[in-house]
């Protein structure tokens, strides 16, 4: 006899990309958090393809990031761009309405998780929950969150930073601040107009960011070639930068993330210092990836870290395992029946 029953998809909410997990198949879905409309707000494209039309769309249109700093910013084009997504999980069977997870930032306020609740459940999801982003991003890591020990991990992603330090299936202390991988990519904006006079889009700062950045310089300089638009002659025009550059402009975005570890720290209690010390900080997040920060952070607080397998993917990865456990994780959990 047939059975039939809600599917279950977790789903990373993020600044930059949207990533989705299902219930026995794994991650199914990994696309940029963009969505372009019409005037009238008819949606002409999600994910991968609307974010071709980023800089590149006719006055009528216009390629929208929902969410900025890691919460919704534009509630109707959030909902729209869920329901697409989440459809597309359930394929062409859609009877039952799936139990969705939703990953959310550890220092969001409550008006802000039930924004993404309520676009959820909008969304078409049977039953909505929110799990924070540390304690996704220390269970997709794989780091034994229940045991008695101390844990730390920071995970930086597209439009926040979170730090958090948890023992026995929670979070101890936490803090997070609205500065990630977009504001590092705002930095080499801003540096390339004001040192060449030269207007740079995201997608190009974000180039330069992976190809040549670093937190630290380093010995064996490298450079790239770069392209925009001269702001005095109003004309195309050809530069090179160095990474070295790339390391001046992004240190002021640095030390804020360096500030929201050290907060942490400084408000852990002594035993569970102990245990940080003892097993160094996970980072988590595409931010993670910048060369040397790693480095950075060892040097500036005094405590090893290192970067998790799969970074990018820990928290949706986090996501799946908390929802293929409801019974253990409901305590940790926001739920809207």
């Amino acid at each position: 006899m047939l059975s039939f029953s809600s599917k279950k998809i977790g789903i990373d909410l993020g600044t930059a990309n949207i990533l989705l997990w299902e219930s026995g198949k794994g991650i199914i879905l990994n696309e940029p958090s963009v969505v372009a409309v019409t005037d009238d707000f008819d949606v002409l494209a999600v994910g991968k393809e609307a974010q071709t039309m980023v800089g590149r769309t006719p006055d009528n249109i216009k390629a929208i990031y929902p969410l900025k700093d890691g919460v919704i910013a534009d509630y109707v084009v959030t909902e729209a761009m869920l329901r697409y997504f989440i459809n597309r999980a359930q394929g062409s069977f859609r009877v039952f309405k799936p139990i969705v997870m939703v990953c959310v930032p550890g220092g969001g306020t409550n008006t802000e998780r039930k924004a993404a609740l309520d676009a959820t459940i909008e969304a078409g999801a049977k039953e909505a929950f929110l799990i924070e982003e540390p304690l996704a991003a220390a269970i997709g890591a794989g780091i034994p969150i229940s045991s008695p020990t101390g844990s730390m991990i920071i995970d930086i992603g597209g439009g926040t930073t979170e730090a958090a330090v948890l023992s026995l299936g929670g979070v101890v202390n936490k803090n997070s601040i609205r500065t990630g991988g977009n504001k590092l990519d705002q930095a080499i904006v801003t540096y390339i107009r004001k040192q060449y006079n030269l207007m740079i889009g995201d997608r190009t700062a974000e180039q330069i960011k992976i190809e040549i950045g670093s937190a630290l310089s380093m010995p064996d300089e490298l450079s790239i070639e770069i392209r925009g638009r001269d702001l005095i002659a109003g004309l195309p025009k050809t530069i090179t930068i160095t990474s070295s550059e790339i390391t001046y402009a992004i240190a002021p975005a640095l030390k804020e993330i360096l500030n929201v570890a050290k907060s942490v720290l400084e408000k852990t209690p002594p035993e569970l210092s102990s245990d940080v010390i003892d097993r160094g900080i996970i980072m988590t997040g595409g931010g993670a990836l910048l060369r040397n920060l790693d480095q950075l952070l060892t040097n500036e607080l005094g405590v090893g870290c290192q970067i998790a397998d799969d970074p990018l993917l820990c928290v949706v990865k986090g996501v799946g395992v908390a929802l293929d456990n409801l019974d253990i994780f409901k305590k940790t959990l926001n739920l809207l029946r």
